[in-house]
């Protein structure tokens, strides 16, 4: 043998490149925590920003159809909400804690197993979902408080809007699944370009043009539909091309994938019908107890509340993935300071977008209409709520990492304190005081407690108790 055969390489061979999917695992176990968060944060949040966005202006569309239009909206949107956050917060968490930890610990055949268990369940939920509300829909608008324009305004809207939810429940579990592998850029980038086409379509629908016929209020329901359906078709050629490192792929069902997802994601559901159920009691106490001006003024200015549910999912959707990995790495102190982290980034995005509603409540509000009852009604929201939405963003992303460790109770039990304090004690505040601005303040002491019990159970650990 020669020389040169015995001798070693001088230039060992390069490892081979990792993939995109690996890359993004191992950054969310060794990276650096606040960076790492960041990168996978920000596509998130500019979805959820973007999509929030095409909500304020499609009220600012309704608004040109008069008050009742923009009541009956506002009766519609905390069910559509509800909708979103149990597929996408609640089913969605559990589905992408389901597949991180799957990942995390090296079994990818079981994370393609759990996306095709997530896409049957999902759709499964949103037919149930969607014919309950069809069915339901007229009595449920009338216990909310809805009567003569309004109500007809929001059945309108309804018989349009929650057909078209199933389409929303699949389009939001292939998203999830594909957040679960740390890829949050794809699902934001299919889902904000979504949003985006809706600001166009909306006004479309709604005033027509050329051979597209004016449908009011009805448009703005259609719309909905054209934006799930195209987002659907895109995600689901993308979760079963290969590209995503939990793939879809056709086989049988098994019970165990389906109790992983539901063991988080079916307790989870209880967040957003506590959540979006109390913004639908407080609702129809205003309607009841005040009228129909202020409860569109109320209405429209608790769309911006509903701001605070993109920031902290934008930035607890990767909290559910890099939690769960951790822990499945068994990171646990890892785990726990990647929940505090993004709970401090939550908290102070969601501040600032309160103080400057407080301090700039009738930019807002002008933007919707002149009414002087439904302005000001809206204004004392904003001025006596706004400065507390930190604690809103606090633990409702605390939630998300909670699904993440599949430890619930603590933020479950926060959610169901906040609805007592503002549902028991603002219906009591308008019983015997008639007093907007008081009932507001029941609203902020509720949002306070959410965030601050969250906060103190989850820094004493009680994952892992």
């Amino acid at each position: 043998m020669t020389d040169t055969a015995r001798a070693p390489s001088l230039h060992p061979a390069a490892s081979p490149p990792k993939k995109p999917g690996n890359a993004r695992l191992e950054a969310m176990l060794k990276g650096p925590i606040f960076i790492t968060l960041l990168s996978l944060a920000w596509p998130n949040l500019v979805m959820m920003i973007a999509q929030s966005s095409t909500g304020f202006i499609e009220a600012w569309f309704l608004s040109k159809l008069g008050i009742h239009a923009l009541a009956g909206a506002a009766l519609v949107l905390p069910i559509l909400m509800l909708m979103q956050s149990m597929s996408q917060g609640a089913m969605g968490g559990g589905i992408s804690s389901a597949v991180a930890r799957a990942l995390g610990a090296g079994r990818n055949a079981e994370a393609n197993s759990l996306a095709l268990h997530a896409v049957v369940l999902n759709t499964a939920l949103g037919v149930i979902c969607s014919a309950l509300l069809i069915v339901f829909s007229k009595p449920l608008f009338e216990l909310m408080g809805a009567k003569d324009d309004s109500l007809t305004a929001a059945l309108a809207y309804a018989q349009i809007a929650f057909p078209g939810l199933i389409l929303m429940w699949i389009m939001n579990a292939l998203a999830s699944v594909i957040r679960g592998s740390g890829n949050m850029l794809t699902p934001g980038l299919v889902i904000s370009g979504g949003a985006v086409l809706l600001v166009p379509i909306s006004p479309l629908f709604i005033f027509g043009l050329g051979p597209f016929p004016a449908l009011g209020i009805a448009g703005a329901g259609w719309a909905l539909v054209v934006y799930y359906g195209a987002g659907t078709a895109i995600l689901l050629w993308y979760v079963m091309s290969g590209k995503n490192l939990a793939r879809l792929q056709w086989g049988p069902l098994h019970w165990p994938p389906m109790r992983n997802i539901l063991a988080v994601g079916g307790l989870a559901t209880l967040n957003p019908l506590l959540t979006n159920g109390l913004i639908a009691s407080t609702t129809a106490l205003v309607g009841a107890y005040l009228g129909t001006a202020a409860l569109a003024g109320y209405g429209t200015a608790a769309r911006l509340e509903y701001l605070i549910f993109p920031v902290a999912f934008g930035i607890g959707a990767p909290l559910v993935a890099m939690v769960a990995s951790n822990l499945g790495a068994n990171q646990q102190e890892r785990a726990l300071k990647i929940a505090l982290t993004g709970g401090a980034m939550s908290f102070v995005v969601a501040e600032t977008i309160g103080l400057a509603a407080a301090i700039w409540p009738y930019h807002w509000m002008g933007l919707f209409g002149e009414d002087p009852a439904m302005i000001e009604a809206g204004v004392a929201y904003l001025r006596v709520v706004g400065p507390f939405f930190g604690f809103f963003g606090l633990g409702f992303t605390l939630y998300f990492a909670a699904q993440g460790a599949r430890k619930l109770t603590w933020p479950l039990t926060s959610g169901v304190l906040r609805l007592a304090v503002a549902v028991l004690g603002g219906w009591a505040i308008l019983h015997f005081t008639a007093s907007l601005p008081l009932f507001f303040v029941a609203s902020s002491l509720a949002m306070t407690l959410y965030g601050v019990v969250i906060l103190m159970t989850t820094n004493r650990r009680m994952w892992f108790k």
